[in-house]
């Protein structure tokens, strides 16, 4: 998400021990995972209050289906994947030809006079 690489890591590092001291940092991130933690519980409480606003209905529902990404990749892409091959169609004449049946060089598609 933020694509922090190991030299990038030493580097904020390295800038939060001059910035805020040696004797300053155990503080300050003790604060931070206090702050993290307590971000996590509100989150936990928020979905927790909205599954029980939604009802018994939506008691399968997904949360994750709302993040754009997965709702695109769950829909579109995976449906596309999951699609079964066409099955051959038949024409007035009795003739069948798969939907995804490529002609040859000189070949001509077979002629439906009930579509004309």
């Amino acid at each position: 998400m933020f694509d922090l690489s190991i030299e990038k890591l030493l580097i904020l590092a390295i800038l939060a021990v001059v910035i805020f001291g040696p004797d300053q940092l155990p503080k300050l991130a003790g604060q931070a995972g206090r702050a993290l933690r307590e971000l996590r519980r509100i989150a936990d409480g928020a979905r927790d209050d909205l599954r029980e606003g939604l009802g018994p209905e939506f008691s399968e529902f997904d949360l994750n289906d709302l993040n754009p990404r997965s709702f695109v990749r769950k829909h579109l892409i995976d449906a596309l994947d999951d699609e079964q091959p066409a099955e051959a169609d038949a024409f007035a004449d009795g003739t069948e030809v798969a939907a995804t049946a490529t002609l040859a060089p000189g070949e001509e598609p077979p002629y439906d006079a009930e579509a004309t």
